[in-house]
This record gives structure tokens, C-alpha cells and sequence, in this order.
């Protein structure tokens, strides 16, 4: 046989491999163990326990931003008005004040109707403006009788305890105000003690 004719048998032998099935048994060029597949699908289930851990955080933190953000507006809606509040309960202070000392001088035998209107104009206005300040969340706090409390009360002075429980408040000499719950004036009291013999 010529050697042309083997190199053309060897040609169509191996054009005849390329174009012929392929045999199942032959691995491929560069083939994955399954250790090395097993590994791989470890690492990624890893990587999404990761991301999904992050996600998780991430979301937990934006709501936390959403929460503080809608209690900063909703607080600057109640307390906004806080500074105005404690300028306008000076007003009340005065005003109940000339009240009583016009109470003082209107005596029901008192011959002066006009000192007795007036006095009676200035309750009206005075229990006008209380229900003005209880529409929007601003209260006089009433604590004779009450436990003393530091975070409501400012201690002015001691009197002795006669017939009260000694750390309660015996007298208020300036009313206290709050504003929705958070004291924005300390009452000034006075706090009854027992006596020293």
C-alpha cells in the first residue's frame, strides 16, 4: 500500500471519529469532580445566607430610620408649640392672680357691682383659657396632697406634716404645667416633714 493511501485511511479514520457519536464513557476535556461540585454549591449556599443575612439587616434598619423619623414629626406636632406654651401659662398666672385679688374685694355686701363684674369677668376668661390650654394638650397639674415627684415638682420649702404623710406635697406656691404628659413647668412646692421635737 502506497503511503498516500494510509495517510488517507488515517484522515477518514479520524474525520470518522469527529463526526461519530460520541462514546458515554469518555470524560470530558476538563471535568468537575463531585467533591468539587459539592464545594461549590456549599459556597453559594453560604453567599446567599450572607446576602440574605444583609438584606434582613438592612431592612431592619430602614424601618427602624422610618420609625424614628414619624415619631420625630409626631412629636414636633404635639411639642411644637412647647416654647409658646410656657410664655402663655405667665398669662394664666397673672390673670388668676387678679382674679383672686378681685375676688378678695368684690364681697357680696360690697356696694361696687362694677368690681364684681369684673371679677366675674376675669373667672370667665380665666376657665375660657384652661379649656383652650386642655384642647391642646396643656394641663395645670394639681399635686396637693401627691406623692413629691423630682421630675414635676421643685422643692421651695419643708412645712411640717399636720396630718399629712411626710414627702407629700402640703402647698403649691406656682402651678406646674404639662404638655401631653412632659412637664414643661415645674410646680414650685412645698413638701410636708415631720416635726423635729
Amino acid at each position: 500500500e502506497s503511503p498516500c493511501a494510509f495517510s488517507t485511511a488515517a484522515q477518514q479514520r479520524s474525520t470518522g471519529d469527529e463526526c461519530g457519536p460520541e462514546d458515554p464513557s469518555e470524560e470530558p476535556k476538563h471535568p468537575l469532580s463531585d467533591c468539587a461540585l459539592e464545594h461549590k454549591a456549599i459556597k453559594l449556599e453560604e453567599q446567599v445566607r450572607d446576602l440574605t443575612e444583609r438584606y434582613r439587616k438592612a431592612l431592619a434598619d430602614s424601618e427602624n430610620v422610618r420609625r424614628r423619623t414619624q415619631k420625630f414629626v409626631e412629636d414636633a406636632k404635639l411639642f411644637g408649640i412647647q416654647s409658646f406654651c410656657r410664655d402663655l401659662v405667665e398669662v394664666a398666672d397673672i390673670l388668676e392672680k387678679t382674679a383672686e385679688s378681685a375676688a378678695g374685694h368684690a364681697e357680696p355686701s360690697d356696694p361696687n357691682p362694677t368690681l364684681k363684674k369684673i371679677y366675674e369677668g376675669l373667672s370667665l376668661i380665666e376657665a375660657k383659657l384652661q379649656s383652650v390650654f386642655a384642647k391642646h394638650g396643656l394641663q395645670k397639674m394639681n399635686p396637693v396632697g401627691g406623692r413629691y415627684d423630682p421630675y414635676d415638682h421643685e422643692i421651695i420649702c419643708h412645712v411640717p406634716a399636720e396630718g399629712m404623710q411626710p414627702g407629700t406635697v402640703a402647698l403649691v406656691t406656682q402651678d406646674g404645667y404639662k404638655l401631653h404628659g412632659r412637664t414643661i413647668r415645674h410646680a414650685l412646692v412645698g413638701v410636708a416633714v415631720e416635726a423635729q421635737e
